[in-house]
């Protein structure tokens, strides 16, 4: 199976030189839609529910501390490791949100169940690390695919 890393090596790739805010956006809804369309994930590794929006800590642990990222600049991940089909999913998520900004992408995130629900118990400015299990992003997702 693939990783996170494998999947932020391949969107940095991909799109170049991004925050790592984005990086981190892109990286949930490369999950989240992989998980609708493709019924399995991309990458085990957990998402939590931060203040700015869904986070893989894992990568986080990686690019802590920079501002934005480029492929060369992240020391884990293979997007060889990915299938193609599973770069397929990953390349319709970018094109629909990679234009985004990266505050947009997180108020995104603020709007929808996975988040919320994680968050819940919490305070608004209140620091949290509950999970966002893949089976509320799958839930969720799924019921807002078109008919």
């Amino acid at each position: 199976m693939a990783t996170c890393f494998d999947v932020a090596k391949y969107i940095l790739t991909k799109m170049g030189k991004l925050s790592t805010v984005k990086l981190q956006k892109l990286v949930y809804y490369a999950q989240a839609w992989s998980l609708v369309w493709d019924d399995e994930p991309l990458f085990n590794e957990r998402i939590e529910a931060w203040l700015n929006g869904p986070v893989v800590p894992d990568l986080y642990d990686i690019h802590r501390g920079k501002f934005s990222l480029m492929a060369k600049k992240l020391s884990e991940g293979n997007e060889d490791n990915l299938t193609n089909n599973q770069k397929k999913s990953i390349d319709i998520v970018l094109q629909d949100y990679g234009d985004k900004s990266s505050q947009w992408l997180s108020e995104l995130t603020h709007l929808e169940d996975p988040w919320k629900e994680a968050r819940k118990g919490l305070l608004p400015n209140e620091r949290g690390n509950h999970e966002i299990s893949q089976a509320s992003i799958a839930e969720y997702y799924t019921s807002i695919l078109p008919q």
